[in-house]
């Protein structure tokens, strides 16, 4: 990955567990993206069509994830990147997903995948 968009942080709150309690809830996760995008084009003239649009990546995210209900943290890390390559013509995805107080005696537990475009 030469050129990339990242962003950090992006919180969303959703039904996310295997155990009967955590179906009766919602729990936050936390992404971390970094994003395969020639940044070069949109930089030399100034105009977002060229970009990646983070604000609206970060839109489909949240809406996707707030609206669907998973058991595993890894299947939502697949669909994402699956909604990223796929909406956004992103060629590859670094993702980091993060379910923080998911084990009380750790700070974070999180899943890390990379996934490329099928050329």
């Amino acid at each position: 990955m030469q050129d990339s968009v990242i962003i950090e942080g992006l919180a969303v709150d959703t039904v996310i567990g295997v155990y009967d309690w955590e179906r009766s809830i919602t729990q936050r996760l936390i992404f971390d993206l970094e994003m395969a995008w020639n940044n070069a084009p949109a930089a030399s003239s100034d105009d977002i069509q060229l970009a990646l649009n983070y604000a609206e990546v970060s839109s489909a995210i949240l809406s996707y994830v707030s609206e669907t209900s998973f058991e595993l943290i890894e299947t939502v890390a697949e669909r994402v990147a699956e909604l990223i390559i796929t909406e956004f013509g992103v060629s590859e995805v670094s993702l980091k997903l993060s379910k923080p107080g998911a084990v009380p005696e750790a700070t974070n537990v999180a899943v890390k995948i990379l996934r490329k475009a099928k050329a």
